[in-house]
């Protein structure tokens, strides 16, 4: 049996929004599983979110960097939003995603590349970072987006200096059409995929695994109803339907306009740029997501509550 530990509950509660005895005993019952215990929860009716968004609790600072037909996001991270001001560590970051944008945004050749204005790498120039600032750093993930005709257009979130910030958006655009329209579309649709949080472009891109434990819970909350089961099947597959529109982007209604799907924007930005339009893929990094900071103090307040 796993060790049912404050943090873990505490972990849990924040992906789930379920209450505090609630998690304990999801965890219990699921010897300890977050994701189980999330489903466990759901099934029981306690928890209503499908998606367990990475806590934000890293800092430093996303980037992007595009021209063309080719653009690049990495994340670097910092222990402190402090150092995340320093120019030094700005320009660090701004460079590593000029370096990414050249190598397809692979994180090793990015690691690997040399780093400019100095005879050694990105990785020893991290190295002489860390001491001269005294505080830990990480080049954390990168990720490159070309398209053989198109853009590529990229969007930061809670800018900090020009191509810094919180959130990073890439979105790729396959078309032969007018390139200045083009570029505009892609910024509305980079800042669509900042807010509406996509998955995947399409159907065909959503992971396997996270449909089949979406039709298990729906499945668990229809048989609730009584229903016999070639109904239960029929509002399994209606609800799901519902899954697709909140994680693909192209099922998911354009935040610009708050009418449209992305699919019929680009279907009527076809006419209007000359050719039709595809949705590459895109990359969304926000800062710290999926990194879990320690915060000691609320983490001795959730034991005290479950008595050690």
């Amino acid at each position: 049996m796993a060790q049912i530990t404050a943090a873990l509950v505490k972990q849990l509660r924040e992906s789930s929004g379920a209450g505090m005895m609630d998690c304990k005993k999801a965890l219990t019952e699921t010897d300890g599983d977050l994701e189980t215990a999330v489903d466990w929860l759901r099934k029981k009716g306690l928890a209503a979110a499908a998606k367990k968004a990475g806590r934000v609790a890293a800092e430093g600072l996303v980037a992007v960097a595009s021209e063309g037909t080719s653009g690049a996001v990495v994340e670097v991270n910092s222990e402190t939003d402090f150092v995340a001001r320093n120019d030094a560590f700005q320009g660090f970051v701004r460079s590593c995603a000029e370096i990414a944008l050249g190598v397809g945004g692979d994180l090793e050749q990015t690691t690997a590349a040399g780093f400019p204005g100095t005879d050694h790498s990105v990785a020893d120039e991290l190295t002489n970072m860390i001491a001269k600032i005294g505080e830990n750093m990480a080049l954390r993930r990168t990720a490159g987006i070309s398209v053989g005709k198109g853009v590529v257009c990229s969007y930061i979130h809670n800018q900090t200096a020009p191509g810094l910030g919180k959130i990073g958006v890439l979105v790729g655009l396959e078309s032969e059409g007018d390139t200045a329209k083009l570029e505009a579309l892609g910024r509305q649709l980079a800042m669509h995929v900042a807010a509406a949080q996509p998955q995947a472009v399409d159907r065909d891109g959503v992971d396997t695994s996270a449909v089949e434990r979406e039709r298990d819970v729906l499945a668990e909350q229809a048989r609730a109803s009584g229903r016999p089961e070639e109904i239960i099947a029929k509002m399994v597959e209606g609800r799901l339907r519902k899954f697709y529109e909140e994680v693909c982007l192209l099922e998911q209604v354009f935040v610009i306009d708050g009418e449209n799907k992305v699919s019929k924007v680009l279907e009527t930005a076809g006419k209007d740029v000359g050719a039709p339009v595809t949705v590459a893929g895109f990359h969304r990094f926000q800062l710290g997501e999926g990194v879990e900071r320690e915060e000691s103090d609320f983490a001795s307040e959730v034991a005290a509550t479950l008595g050690g």
